[in-house]
C-alpha cells in the first residue's frame, strides 16, 4: 500500500497506530520524536507522516515546518488531544494534511484519513509526472531519435552556456531555444530572436546592436538593438551562417568581451545576455572554406546540439502536422 511513519512519544500509541495501519496492508516506520522522524524521511521514502503534535526535542508543529519546507509533496496528519484542536487547525492552515484527535477510538476514521492521505500524494505525483511530460512534448511526441536531444536540453537548460543548434529546416531549432529559455532561470526575462537571413546585411547590425540618432540615412531617433532588448534573457541568434565577415568579427567581440556599441555610438554597453545560436549550414564546411570564422565557431558551439530530421523521427510528424 504505502510506507506510512508514525511519530510519538508515547510507545502504546506508536505501537496502536502502527498495528492498525498494518494490518491495512500499510507500511510503517516508527519514530519516538521529531528529531528520529526527520532521520527516518531523509532517508525513506516515506509517503505520509502521522505525528502527536506535543514532543521532547522538535515538536509536531516544527517537525510540520520542516517536512513543508524540504519535502512539500508529503502529507501530514496531526495527533491531537482534545485541547489542541485550535492549535491543530492553525497547523492545517500551515499545510497539514488533516488532524486526528486523541485518543484514537475508530480504526476505520484512522485508516480512512490515512488512505486519504496516500492518495493524495500519488494523484500529487501523477500530476507532477504529467506536467513534466507536457513539457517534454513541447518538442517532441515520443520519437526515440528526439530522446537525448531533449537529455541535451534539460542539462544545458539551467546553466548559462551558449549553444548552438543544429539541423535542417523544419527540424524545430527555435523550439529549442525556446524551450531552454522557459526551463532557465533566466525564464522571467525576454526572449528575443534575430533571423540573421530575413535582412540585408546593413540592417543586421542595427537590429543587433541598435544606433543612434544621425547613424545613417533614416536614423531619426535613438533605437536599441536586439541585445539591449534581451537584457537579462536571452538571446536567439537564428540563420547565423548567413552573417557576413564583418558582422562575424563584430560578434565576436561581444561574446569575447560582453560589451558593444550601438551604430554610430561611442558609449559602450553590457550585453548581459544568454546566448543561443541556429544554423541549417554546414559550419565545418564553411570554415574550411574560409567563410565561417573558426574562433566564432568555438564561441558559440560551447554546447552543439544537432537535431535530426523529420524523415529520422517520423512519430513526430502527424502529431506536428
Amino acid at each position: 500500500m504505502a510506507e506510512v511513519l508514525v511519530v510519538d512519544d508515547e510507545e502504546g500509541v506508536r505501537e496502536f497506530v502502527a498495528e492498525a495501519l498494518s494490518s491495512a496492508g500499510h507500511q510503517v516506520r516508527c519514530a519516538r520524536d521529531g528529531v528520529e522522524a526527520l532521520a527516518a524521511i531523509r532517508t525513506a521514502a516515506v509517503e505520509v507522516v502521522l505525528t502527536d503534535v506535543r514532543m521532547p526535542k522538535l515538536d509536531g508543529l516544527a517537525l510540520l515546518e520542516v517536512i513543508r519546507r524540504e519535502f512539500p509533496e508529503v502529507p501530514v496528519i496531526l495527533l491531537t488531544a482534545h485541547g489542541d484542536i485550535a492549535m491543530a487547525v492553525s497547523a492545517m492552515r500551515a499545510g497539514a494534511f488533516d488532524f486526528l484527535e486523541k485518543p484514537v477510538g475508530a480504526l476505520a476514521d484512522l485508516r480512512r484519513v490515512v488512505d486519504r492521505a496516500v492518495a493524495h500524494r500519488r494523484t500529487h505525483r501523477r500530476v507532477a509526472v504529467a506536467d513534466r511530460a507536457r513539457a517534454d512534448r513541447s518538442l517532441t511526441f515520443g520519437a526515440p531519435a528526439m530522446d537525448s536531444v531533449v537529455q541535451e536540453l534539460n542539462r544545458v537548460a539551467r546553466t548559462n552556456a551558449t549553444v548552438l543548434l543544429t539541423g535542417e529546416s523544419g527540424t524545430g531549432k527555435e523550439v529549442c531555444a525556446q524551450e531552454i529559455h522557459r526551463r532557465s532561470t533566466r525564464c522571467d526575462e525576454p526572449f528575443v530572436a534575430l533571423n540573421c537571413a530575413a535582412l540585408v546585411s546593413q540592417l543586421v547590425e542595427s537590429e543587433l546592436f541598435g544606433h543612434e540618432r544621425g547613424a545613417f540615412t533614416g536614423a531619426s531617433t535613438r533605437r536599441p538593438g536586439r541585445i539591449e532588448l534581451a537584457s537579462g534573457g536571452t538571446f536567439f541568434l537564428d540563420e547565423i551562417g548567413e552573417l557576413s565577415a564583418e558582422l562575424q568579427a563584430k560578434l565576436l567581440r561581444v561574446l569575447q568581451e560582453r560589451k558593444f556599441e550601438r551604430v554610430g555610438g561611442t558609449q559602450t554597453l553590457t550585453a548581459n545576455v544568454r546566448w543561443i545560436a541556429a544554423t541549417n549550414r554546414d559550419l565545418h564546411a564553411m570554415m574550411k572554406e574560409g567563410k565561417f570564422r573558426e574562433d566564432l565557431y568555438h564561441r558559440l558551439a560551447v554546447f552543439p546540439i544537432r537535431l535530426p530530421p523529420l524523415r529520422d523521427r517520423r512519430e513526430d510528424i502527424v502529431p506536428l502536422a
